[in-house]
């Protein structure tokens, strides 16, 4: 194996790591400011306990995150130092904004929403909340404007003397046709991951509680059963939006990257009317079929808004990119794009499904669980129900990346070309081994917090008093 390979696992497995913190924390950090919102409107203690319950969840979430991000930036310079070189000065710009802009919001006004429960006045401090949420939803288009510039580079000249691009149009970069779809798509993918949190916590308590007659196990009911729904209908609200721009992704996918579309469908001859199939047997690149379902014109009407349109084939866009390009392979790794695609769709069809039984449970004031059997089905789907929607994320992003293979920056740049000339397969193999111990242990930490105290349940009514006014200032949250 040669150090391209590694470093490509090596930036590969800790991107999918570092993004199974990132959905849950733009996704519940908006959550968490509904409930604080309600509880600020209403004067109802439910919200205020269900905004420190998952308040707390959110921080941890969020602190783990930005461990796992921070390693992410090594490696620009560890293994892609002619990558950053070569690009630079176009991927820096919306970087640089992102951690001074976005991160700043996020991480400044978070610091006063933890420690001004007892300091700030009550609408101030909601507003720190709703501030640090729109830092995420600023830092996820930053970082997506950088990443879509990869997708369908715009906004630049290339330097022949200096072998690098350069930035002659930042607006052209903000405004990618690419961004402009990616972003509302990768929010909504977030919001049905914090959705479908809320909703799978929530749903194991009132299981846990289903027997309880006390008047305790009474409230938490109803504050459990509150949020419950709230989460089930973000899951499915936000399902519903992710098809719709997933659908716009679709045909901008198409027009900048025609190619990733075939290797969607794994479609090898240009076709028109297209079919897509959601099923297949056979090889694993799709080449030689033994079964297929199959929906006529669904992938035509996917890449063209049309029922009958063309899809170009991948034999045709391989010999296009050859005379264009250059003698060389031009196809993605076709069966990791094709089955990526449809798990990304099944796992978010899946947990838009899960959700609406959680929610058809609670339907009438009826308690969830009612009979073993019942339990037991709800009780899978509340452990299942956060993990569907945060393997769908995933799944999509790995389709992404791997979609545009083999290039870092689609018609400009080969990956071959990008990783660091001086690198050894020694040095990314000692520096992956170190990435994957650490983050075991990360992963570790993260579910033990995260499990604890889920199960402690609501903390009290009153709002924590973390400053007496004599003893230092610390996190007591």
């Amino acid at each position: 194996m040669e150090a391209l390979d590694l470093a490509r696992w090596q930036f590969g497995a800790t991107t999918v790591y570092h993004y199974f913190f990132v959905p849950v924390t733009i996704g519940l950090v908006f959550l968490v400011a509904i409930l604080q919102t309600a509880w600020h409107r209403t004067g109802d203690e439910r919200y205020l306990r269900l905004t420190r319950f998952f308040g707390k969840l959110f921080l941890i979430n969020f602190a783990l995150g930005i461990a796992t991000g921070i390693v992410q930036e090594f490696q620009f310079g560890m293994n892609w130092s002619d990558y950053s070189r070569f690009v630079g000065d176009i991927f820096g710009a919306p970087l640089a904004i992102e951690g001074l802009l976005a991160f700043f919001l996020e991480s400044t006004f978070l610091g006063l929403w933890i420690f001004g429960w007892d300091r700030l006045r009550p609408a101030l401090h909601l507003a720190c909340i709703w501030i640090a949420a729109v830092g995420t939803a600023l830092s996820a288009y930053f970082i997506l404007a950088a990443n879509s510039f990869m997708q369908n580079p715009v906004g630049y000249t290339f330097d022949a003397e200096r072998g690098r691009a350069e930035l002659t149009d930042f607006m052209a970069v903000l405004t990618n046709k690419v961004v402009l779809v990616t972003f509302p798509h990768t929010m909504f993918g977030c919001f049905m991951v914090g959705g479908a949190l809320v909703a799978g916590v929530s749903m194991w308590h009132l299981l846990r509680l289903r027997d309880s007659t006390d008047d305790d196990a009474r409230l938490d009911r109803s504050a459990f059963t509150t949020a419950l729904r709230l989460g089930a209908v973000t899951v499915m609200l936000s399902g519903l939006g992710t098809i719709v721009t997933g659908d716009m992704q679709a045909k901008v996918m198409t027009e900048v990257q025609p190619m990733k579309m075939a290797a969607a469908e794994a479609l090898y001859e240009t076709t028109a009317p297209a079919p897509f199939s959601p099923f297949t047997l056979g090889t694993p690149d799709g080449s030689e079929p033994t079964f297929q379902v199959e929906v006529p014109h669904l992938l035509s009407f996917m890449a063209t808004g049309s029922w009958d349109g063309e899809v170009e084939g991948i034999n045709d866009l391989q010999e296009e990119y050859q005379q264009t390009y250059g003698p060389g392979d031009y196809r993605p790794n076709i069966p990791v794009t094709y089955w990526t695609f449809r798990w990304m769709i099944g796992a978010g069809a899946a947990a838009m499904g899960v959700a609406l039984i959680m929610l058809w449970s609670t339907r009438r004031s009826r308690r969830p669980g009612a009979t073993p059997r019942g339990a037991r089905w709800l009780g899978a789907g509340a452990i299942a129900l956060p993990l569907l929607p945060l393997a769908a994320n995933s799944f999509g992003w790995i389709f992404t990346e791997m979609g545009r293979q083999p290039w870092v920056v689609f018609g400009l740049m080969p990956t071959s070309a990008g990783v660091s000339p001086g690198t050894t397969v020694a040095e990314v193999a000692t520096s992956l081994v170190g990435f994957t111990l650490l983050y075991g242990v990360l992963a570790v930490v993260e579910v033990k917090l995260l499990l604890t105290y889920i199960r402690k349940g609501l903390p009290p009514a009153d709002p924590p008093v973390l400053h007496d006014g004599e003893s230092p200032l610390a996190f007591a949250y």
